[in-house]
């Protein structure tokens, strides 16, 4: 998971979704705790002109941070790689807001499962102008109930020690926090999904 922000993303406890009965793929019209509603939808592999505005908006350390590496303008294998997951393994989401005549993405989660489908690892990114109003927390909501509705066991991130809101987002959603052993400068974030009650 990566989120950047200086204080923690997180909702509150009024959390107010519209799931889209009349769409063939689970999308919901989620309201913010700022009274703002945006559209959460799967990621489409069209998507990559979003996604790509998405990236290059980002602040060079919000793409350090979410990429654990400096990323400048994201090639196009990796803009394939991210519009396109494995829909036997993997998941993605994106949080959409109407701009003029067009949409922008102001965020996305999303999670890769392992061969065997008990452990998936997952990452969330919100762009920098829609931090603090609970984004991350809601995107991270839908992720782990897909996760855990897929029979995965355990969900797991692997973040920069040095990312604040991070942790304020993974304590909140109840992932537990422990030192990267083979790298002083990540942390490892823990969610048992069998016993979680997000």
């Amino acid at each position: 998971m990566t989120t950047s922000s200086s204080r923690p993303a997180v909702a509150t406890s009024h959390r107010q979704a519209t799931r889209d009965a009349t769409s063939p793929e689970p999308q919901w019209h989620e309201k913010l705790r700022d009274g703002t509603r945006v559209l959460i939808r799967p990621i489409h592999a069209s998507d990559v002109e979003l996604e790509r505005r998405f990236i290059e908006a980002l602040s060079p350390e919000s793409r350090r941070l979410r990429f654990l590496g400096q990323v400048g303008t994201p090639s196009p294998a990796l803009l394939a790689q991210l519009t396109n997951p494995d829909p036997r393994l993997d998941a993605a989401f994106v949080a959409l807001i109407a701009e003029g005549a067009s949409k922008r993405e102001i965020g996305v989660a999303r999670f890769s499962a392992q061969p065997d489908g008990r452990r998936c690892e997952c990452a969330v990114t919100v762009s920098e102008d829609w931090r603090n109003r609970g984004l991350a927390t809601v995107l991270m909501q839908h992720l782990i109930e897909v996760a855990r509705g897929r029979g995965i066991q355990t969900m797991y991130s692997v973040d920069a020690a040095e990312n604040p809101a991070m942790r304020d987002l993974a304590a909140h959603l109840g992932f537990a926090r422990r030192r990267d052993p083979e790298n002083a400068a990540q942390v490892l974030h823990t969610l048992d999904l069998t016993t979680a009650t997000v």
